[in-house]
């Protein structure tokens, strides 16, 4: 039973983008004890309990979504949000629209992991290991390749990979042309 919850502590963690250090700040112990919680080793008191759950549970915040979503949308630079971990579009500047052979409309929604390079498909593999997804890394500079998609073209470039927490829990990346 205490593994099962040490994973779930784990999880809710992971997805809300907190480092195992800043958690056990807000919990009142060292980054050591949380690992122990997250491997079933400890058992969180109820009290211990009550407040992971208020932390990790709190309500979301749809209009910090809705303000990303408009910030990316009125960018004048070429930048699209994607679920990070899915992949799917949720939302994309003009700018970014206009390199596309379809509505975006069309896209929203959907995963654009179809459309990546080479390139964009090796980077996206080394991700787990640069600690992206555990909240290690926000940022990465990624080298694109040219795809031969004709309705979702990339270009030979540059584009900078920032992974942000959305309201719901998961994280979020926001993908921006390097000019």
């Amino acid at each position: 039973m205490r593994k099962n919850l040490g994973l779930a502590l784990r999880q809710m963690r992971l997805l809300r983008g907190i480092k195992q250090t800043h958690f056990a700040q807000l919990m009142g112990v060292n980054q050591a004890t949380v690992s122990r919680w997250e491997r079933g080793q400890l058992a969180l008191s109820p009290a211990q309990q009550a407040m992971a759950h208020r932390l990790l549970a709190a309500a979301c915040d749809s209009a910090q979504d809705a303000a990303l979503k408009r910030l990316v949308e009125s960018s004048t630079r070429k930048v699209h949000l994607v679920c990070d971990r899915t992949h799917r579009l949720l939302a994309a500047s003009p700018s970014r629209q206009a390199e596309w052979r379809a509505d975006a409309s069309e896209f929203m929604g959907r995963s654009l992991i179809s459309f990546a390079s080479k390139e964009i498909l090796e980077a996206e593999a080394t991700l787990e290991e640069l600690g992206w997804h555990a909240g290690e890394l926000s940022s990465l500079e990624v080298a694109t390749g040219a795809n031969t998609d004709r309705i979702v073209p990339i270009l030979p470039g540059r584009v900078l990979w920032e992974r942000i927490a959305l309201s719901d829990g998961r994280a979020g990346r926001i993908v921006t042309t390097i000019a």
